[in-house]
Formats: structure tokens, sequence, C-alpha cells
């Protein structure tokens, strides 16, 4: 095999390791997503929030599925370069628990939300395990369209 043929192979390999650990999220199924990192890493909007291993992670997963449990994606695009996949999509949910909102929390409302947003997947070179994800998400907006401000 060809090093251009390996690193076509290599970008098909880590792309489906981003599907995959975007399915396994919305199906919840948290063991398997864990799996998908070579070290489980999240840094919401940059370094803004960082959960960094896996029970940091797991209390994001926590976090964020408690007021959104049916939290999903719908993947818009993908594209891989260097050591990096970049996704658009749509992320969707149903407010069903309690959601903080700055000090006020907000009982749930059954209402719907689906926002555009991006996120960055980092790979150890050479590797098809993420060593980081980054969502770049507007939280206003999901308020927003839950009709919360």
């Amino acid at each position: 095999m060809s090093k251009s043929d390996q690193m076509t192979d290599l970008a098909e390999r880590r792309m489906q390791t981003v599907r995959d650990h975007m399915r396994l999220e919305c199906e919840l199924d948290f063991d398997a997503v864990i799996a998908t990192f070579e070290h489980p890493r999240y840094e919401i909007n940059g370094l803004a929030r960082v959960y960094d291993g896996e029970e940091e992670v797991r209390r994001y997963f926590e976090q964020s599925r408690t007021p959104f449990p049916d939290q999903g994606n719908e993947l818009i695009s993908i594209a891989h370069g260097g050591d990096t996949v970049h996704i658009e999509m749509y992320l969707t949910g149903t407010h069903l628990g309690p959601l903080r909102i700055g000090d006020k929390v907000v009982p749930p409302t059954g209402r719907t939300f689906r926002i555009r947003m991006a996120a960055a997947f980092e790979f150890a070179p050479g590797s098809d395990k993420i060593i980081c994800e980054r969502p770049y998400v507007d939280g206003s907006l999901i308020a927003k369209d839950l009709g919360l401000v």
C-alpha cells in the first residue's frame, strides 16, 4: 500500500470513528463512546469548559443528558484534514429534565430545539482514536429555540 493510500485509509477510518462516536452518543452507549478515545477529553467551545479524563467526560455526559435525554445529532458535513476531522451538524433535543441557565434552574418544558453547530475531533498522529473533541455551540441558541429567553 502506498503512503497516499495509507493516508486515505487513515482518513476514512477517522471519519468512521467520528460517525460511530456521534451515533453512540445518541444511543447513550457511553462505554462505547469512551472506547472511541485514546484519552477522553472534551473542550467545549475551545477551552472555555474542559472535561479531561474518563470521570470528567462521564460527568459531562450526565450534565448534558439530564435536561435533554434524547439529545441527538444530524450530520451535515464531514471533512478530514491533518490530524483533525471537522463536522457540521444539527444538535437536537427535547427539554425533559431540569436545565441550568446561569444560576437559575428551569423545570422541563417538553419543548424541542434544533440548532446548527460545528465540532473538531483531534486524533493522535497515525491513530484512529480521538484525543479531543471540541464542539462549538452557542448555548444561548438552545435556550432561545426552547423559548426560554
